[in-house]
């Protein structure tokens, strides 16, 4: 999407870019890996692209009169709690996956076609204070996206040491494997030191400290 308006240009980079780098998490991961949770709360990674697609949906989208009439089950009243967060076994990789880049694309065109200081209403927020801009709306788009990207960036760590916001571009300054495991032993013993008598607080209640 090219915008002759610079300010619709720049938020689109933005969103662009945190949109590209949660769904190049999922490449190049067995099915498992991309829906099994790998946080205490459940957090995985194809849960997060299921649930940005919701949000650029209703922020983009229904919040300025132009719903999208994608269907999606998981966002009704009477849907099981944080549905929209993981995906069941019938809901495919590729379906979610392309809802998602379908939401890039009813979104993209909301932004296209209205003014950025159009006002707007949220349809689950509060009566009383549920307007908004369509540019407070994209904000908080970019910002609700780049969040989930960082979270995904840190599940993907966890899966396989991938890192990186693109492909060519990890923004890391070593990908040898010796150099990281230096660097980590180094920030252990900065956070032993701090630990110690006089040096700040030791590791809190239940933290795992490796001898």
């Amino acid at each position: 999407m090219t915008y002759s308006d610079p300010a619709k240009a720049d938020l689109h980079r933005y969103l662009q870019e945190a949109r590209d780098a949660l769904l190049w998490k999922l490449e190049g991961l067995a099915e498992y890996d991309v829906r099994r949770p790998l946080t205490p709360t459940g957090t995985n990674l194809l849960g997060l692209v299921k649930h940005a697609a919701g949000v650029e949906l209703g922020y983009l989208g229904d919040t300025f009169g132009r719903p999208s009439g994608e269907p999606l089950p998981w966002l009704a009243e009477d849907a099981e709690v944080n549905a929209d967060m993981w995906a069941a076994p019938d809901e495919t990789r590729d379906a979610i996956v392309e809802l998602y880049r379908r939401a890039w694309a009813h979104a993209d065109a909301t932004v296209e076609a209205l003014p950025l200081d159009t006002t707007g209403t949220v349809p689950w927020w509060p009566e009383d204070r549920a307007e908004l801009t369509l540019h407070h709306a994209v904000v908080r788009v970019i910002a609700d996206t780049s969040r989930h990207a960082g979270h995904a960036d840190i599940l993907r760590e966890q899966l396989d040491g991938a890192t990186g916001e693109r492909p060519g571009a990890t923004s890391i300054p070593s990908d040898d494997p010796a150099w990281w495991a230096a660097y980590r032993d180094k920030l252990e013993r900065a956070a032993r030191e701090a630990a110690e008598p006089g040096g700040g607080p030791g590791p809190g209640p239940g933290t795992h400290v490796t001898p």
